[in-house]
């Protein structure tokens, strides 16, 4: 039998909280992180709204005990706070004493950095050494070199379905015995580079996010970090550890219809979705919640939401999107909503899809919109990405 991927530790640092209990006091509470711009100089303070974490650079490399000197972007920081949490969490005290690995996530990477040097480069020797920042594995070197981790790391950087898809590597690394633990997830800071991407191609809300509302205007964009330890059964039962939750299924696909958008039907979304339910050898009408990708943008919520009517048919789940607590994370978002997942299992709870007012008439589905309890035994977590790169989780409390 190969071997299950059981979750022992889990770390999160988000707009609505710097940890793992902050964030679910905040859920559970409806106090959500949007709000206007307050850290980035941008000339659409005024225009957009944000998810963003109420501290600087300074103050993050400072509860690290980095130096001041040190070459560490906004993501890499968030990344390295996260993935401590998680490390904590699990109890892992001497990170070589199995086979562990890194598997980081990132899409803006260290623009931040490359926002504010550039310009000085070719005058200022000084700030040269910034450039290294600039790439995505800059991030997962720093939180490999950060957490001692040498035996094995990589980077994915598949837009918003990043942190799923490191997820689902970092599973069948386990399962295939080449590793025996893996620390999984995503990390993205808010930059320029982001906010005026996203203004481009006009996908911006100026008000709070409604996910799957009939009047949708647009995402809010996030910045956030979140990593999950993931270990094998073996070492589960050989430390004696507790155990979170498992992952149960997963899946990706890509239905290669645009650069940006989603096909109509939600091709992509439904075979993700289809090889998940596959590799859980489960039936549709075992999941009990669906945390949806949900990103309040026209086309996404109503692919998605044609896709989810594919599989589920007429019993479709409970379900709800979280991005109008934390706006849209881009790369961590797979890591911050498999951490909620997880805690839905753990609490019995389904968290409110903020902001609804009015159902889409093609689809007439109506999500979660207050804390809910009821018994959860699966939760399935969406996560679809431009370029059609659509992924799957699927956790569970037992094996």
């Amino acid at each position: 039998m190969q071997n299950r991927v059981a979750i022992t530790g889990m770390g999160i640092i988000s707009s609505i909280g710097n940890t793992v209990e902050a964030n679910l006091h905040a859920l559970l509470n409806e106090k959500k992180g949007i709000a206007p711009i307050v850290n980035i100089e941008t000339r659409h303070k005024d225009d957009i709204k944000v998810g963003e974490i109420l501290q600087t650079n300074a103050q993050l490399a400072e509860s690290l005990n980095l130096p001041q000197n040190n070459t560490y972007s906004r993501t890499a920081l968030l990344g390295c706070i996260a993935a401590k949490q998680a490390l904590k969490q699990a109890n892992i005290n001497d990170i070589k004493a199995f086979r562990t690995g890194l598997i980081s996530s990132t899409s803006a990477g260290g623009m931040d950095m490359t926002e504010k040097h550039f310009q000085k480069y070719q005058s200022n020797p000084e700030s040269r050494k910034f450039i290294s920042s600039h790439h995505a594995v800059d991030s997962t070197e720093k939180i490999a070199e950060y957490l001692g981790i040498t035996e094995f790391s990589t980077t994915i950087s598949t837009a918003c379905s990043s942190a799923a898809n490191a997820i689902m590597l970092g599973a069948r690394l386990i399962k295939s015995g080449q590793l025996d633990r893996v620390i999984v997830g995503g990390t993205d800071g808010l930059a320029k580079f982001t906010i005026n991407g996203f203004k481009t191609l006009m996908i911006l809300s100026d008000s709070d996010c409604t996910p799957f509302d009939a009047n949708r205007k647009g995402l809010n964009l996030g910045e956030a970090a979140a990593y999950l330890v993931l270990e094998s059964d073996a070492l589960v039962k050989h430390d004696n550890k507790a155990v979170l939750g498992y992952l149960a299924g997963y899946g990706n696909a890509n239905d290669a219809f645009h650069q940006t958008a989603s096909s109509e039907n939600g091709e992509g979304a439904f075979l993700a979705m289809s090889k998940a339910l596959d590799v859980a050898q489960l039936a549709p009408e075992h999941i009990s919640y669906i945390n949806a990708h949900g990103t309040a943008t026209p086309n996404n919520d109503l692919s998605e939401g044609q896709a989810i009517k594919r599989i589920f048919g007429y019993a479709i789940p409970d379900f709800s999107s979280t991005k109008a607590f934390t706006g849209h994370t881009l790369a961590a978002a797979g890591a911050i909503e498999a951490v909620y997942s997880v805690l839905a299992l753990q609490n019995n709870v389904m968290f409110p899809n903020l902001n609804f007012k009015t159902a889409i008439p093609e689809l007439n589905i109506l999500p979660v919109t207050k804390v809910t309890e009821k018994p959860i035994d699966y939760v399935l977590s969406n996560s679809f990405g431009f370029g059609g790169n659509c992924s799957t989780l699927i956790f569970s409390k037992t094996p």
